[in-house]
Formats: C-alpha cells, sequence, structure tokens
C-alpha cells in the first residue's frame, strides 16, 4: 500500500473498481486546513480523464501495469490478432481497445498495456507516427493554392485522411495516430 506522497505521473491505481493512471498531480498545502493532493486520473478501460482530490495520507492501492512489445497480424470474427516480438505468443484484442485501428497494417509494430495481476490486456497504442501509402486520392486543381486546402486520400489500409492538395496517388505519407491527420509526406 502506498500513501498520497507516493503519487507521480504513470502511477496506476485502483479507484472505486477501475484502473487509473495518475495523467498530474498537485500537492496543495493550504495556509487553514488540512493539505490534499489534487490529481487527474486516465480510466485505463474507457479512456476517460476525470479529476480528483485525495486527502494527505490516504493510502492507496497500486496496480502493477506492463508494457509489451507486439506485432499486429491480421484480423477475423475473434478480433485483431497480435503476435508477442519475443515469445510469439499469438493474442486477439477486441478492438475497442485499441487507438486506432483504422491506421493499422499487417506487421506494425505496437504496445500493449497489461494488468500484470490479471493479464489481461488494458489497451493497444500504435507508434504516434505511421507510414502508409495513399492508394487513391483525387487530382488537386492547379492554382487552388492560396490557401492551406485538404482533399480527402484514401491510405492502403482503408482509411481516409485529409491530405494538401499536392499528394498524389503511389506516394507514401506520415500519419499521426493520435489526432488521425496528416504530418508530413516520406520522401
Amino acid at each position: 500500500m502506498a500513501t498520497t506522497s507516493d503519487i507521480k505521473n504513470g502511477l496506476c491505481i485502483e479507484l472505486n473498481g477501475d484502473l487509473m493512471s495518475v495523467v498530474e498531480f498537485l500537492h496543495v498545502k493550504p495556509g487553514k486546513g488540512a493539505a490534499f493532493v489534487r490529481t487527474k486520473l486516465k480510466n485505463l478501460k474507457t479512456g476517460k480523464v476525470i479529476p480528483h482530490t485525495f486527502n494527505a495520507g490516504v493510502k492507496l492501492n497500486v496496480q502493477r501495469v506492463e508494457r509489451r512489445p507486439y506485432q499486429y497480424l491480421y484480423q477475423d470474427d475473434m478480433g485483431y490478432n497480435f503476435m508477442h516480438s519475443d515469445t510469439f505468443e499469438q493474442i486477439p484484442i477486441p478492438e475497442e481497445i485499441i487507438s486506432a485501428p483504422e491506421l493499422l497494417k499487417e506487421g506494425q509494430e505496437v504496445e500493449i498495456v497489461f494488468h500484470a495481476d490479471t493479464e489481461t490486456p488494458l489497451s493497444c497504442e500504435l507508434p504516434p507516427f505511421v507510414e502508409l501509402e495513399v492508394t487513391y486520392s483525387e487530382p488537386g486543381v492547379r492554382g487552388d493554392t492560396a490557401t492551406n486546402t485538404l482533399k480527402p486520400a484514401t491510405v492502403e489500409t482503408g482509411a481516409t485522411v485529409n491530405v494538401p492538395l499536392f499528394i498524389e496517388t503511389g506516394e507514401r505519407i506520415r500519419v499521426d495516430t493520435r489526432t488521425k491527420t496528416y504530418s508530413e509526406r516520406v520522401k
């Protein structure tokens, strides 16, 4: 058991039956009254961030989580199938816990967060940027570059991403997986 003095960013605790990760915290000592710790906690199952205040000295139930490297293999009726990079163990993951399933392509390296005690997967995180090939995009209109105009383009995974007018079919682009937006052209 830990106390509020052990709170730090990234710490995983159990609160009201849910696993929460500390996003940010602030120790407050007012001139009058008892000290307290104001935190923002992210629910590891739903991804929701909530504020929560702990009184100083409260006992916390710390949970262990592990990040493990996996490689995406394929999708079937069981979900998305991944293989551990070291042990070659295969596991199915439901679509709900994957951060950007529409940007996954075969062979993609990801990190899956597991609850160490129960061995259940909590979330699957893609790297911040992925490189994808544009399979279809409308040709850009010449002279239409006065403003930052975007057009829809379909990438090799089937997802649609808004790209600048100069991007053509067959080019490789870098896509931000957190916002699902175009980042840059890959040379």
